[in-house]
């Protein structure tokens, strides 16, 4: 599949772009709007780790979750969300770009508390049939704590990350609020056919 980007296969420049951030940031709901833009497959890593009954495959079967998102990955192009750590290095060196969604915490927080009690309240479906229950907002692995917990290891994780060598050939967007991922959107769509997201501006490069 090409995107949208490429006038012709020999001139195709295939985008591959890793969205991530901290659980709330935003992250599926910012990949699903680039990947209808740039008319790419989406893949949300949370729909191939979770199974029937909350089964965490990561966890239950890390061999087989890897197998999956290797498989998915192997595509031409793609948009994939997610933060897993048994895949990170997978997917970020096969990835062109990257997108790192890096909100303060006070907005990571408003934003997961308030989607996770929304998905409580409403009973929504998620992965698997899976859905939200009150009860799980006191586990340590739920989004509201998982997110306020991880949130500085994973600032310092990715800036470490981003500085290696092994991931010099990334582009990276590293957006600071909710607003500039308003504006990469904005800007997606007043210049259709973009090839490199470098291109854009009034973005913070991560150093």
């Amino acid at each position: 599949m090409l995107s949208r980007s490429c006038a012709g296969p020999e001139l195709c420049t295939p985008m591959r772009i890793a969205v991530v951030g901290t659980s709330g940031s935003g992250k599926t709901t910012l990949a699903r709007a680039l990947a209808r833009q740039l008319a790419l497959p989406h893949i949300e890593l949370d729909a191939v780790n979770w199974q029937a009954g909350w089964r965490d495959l990561s966890r239950t079967d890390p061999d087989e979750f890897v197998r999956r998102v290797a498989s998915a990955i192997a595509a031409e192009t793609w948009v994939v969300d997610g933060n897993y750590g048994v895949v990170r290095d997978l997917v970020w060196r096969r990835a062109t770009n990257l997108v790192w969604l890096d909100y303060d915490r006070p907005i990571i927080m408003s934003r997961v508390i308030r989607r996770s009690l929304a998905r409580a309240a409403l009973r929504t479906e998620m992965w698997a049939g899976n859905r939200e229950r009150w009860l799980h907002m006191w586990r340590p692995s739920h989004p509201i704590r998982w997110a306020w917990s991880t949130w500085r290891r994973r600032r310092r994780e990715y800036e470490e990350r981003i500085g290696r060598t092994d991931y010099a050939h990334l582009v990276v967007l590293r957006l600071r609020r909710p607003r500039d991922a308003e504006k990469l959107l904005g800007q997606l769509e007043q210049a259709p056919g973009t090839q490199d997201l470098s291109a854009l501006t009034g973005f913070q490069a991560a150093s």
